[in-house]
């Protein structure tokens, strides 16, 4: 386990993990009046928190699949990053992906946070890259057997 520094200038409770071995906990809206998102209409939500990461972590914003199965909604820059020296407000964007007006209201959660460890790279440029079985085959290049 990790610690990480929360400030919750919200209302809203910090965030919790739904179960012992849940990956993510859900981060919740922190606004003062209901918003609508219009079919195809994005917007940024606030949360009221500000984390510290330690170096060597990123805390990934992900949409909780209720609301993607239920009514279209999910996070537009997904998974969205916060980098362990940003100190600015966790924020949210997300985006009406249904026919149907949806109504985001204080404290409705909807988004999680996942937080990780990831690698720095040092890019070494070369001429020629190794050899692969799959080689520069993309997209769908593996097929259906």
């Amino acid at each position: 386990m990790i610690r990480v520094e929360i400030i919750n200038k919200g209302r809203q409770p910090l965030p919790a993990y739904a179960t012992p071995q849940s990956a993510g906990v859900d981060l919740r809206a922190n606004i003062d009046a209901p918003v609508t998102l219009r079919p195809l209409e994005r917007k940024l939500i606030s949360t009221g928190l500000h984390i510290a990461l330690p170096e060597g972590y990123e805390a990934q914003v992900r949409p909780r699949s209720g609301l993607a199965l239920k009514h279209g909604i999910t996070v537009l820059n997904s998974p969205g990053t916060i980098d362990s020296d940003y100190r600015g407000e966790v924020m949210v964007l997300l985006v009406n992906l249904s026919g149907e007006e949806f109504v985001v209201n204080d404290g409705e959660r909807i988004a999680q946070m996942v937080v990780a460890r990831h690698e720095t790279v040092d890019f070494a440029e070369v001429d020629v890259l190794g050899d692969t079985e799959r080689g520069e085959g993309g997209y769908g290049h593996t097929g259906v057997k």
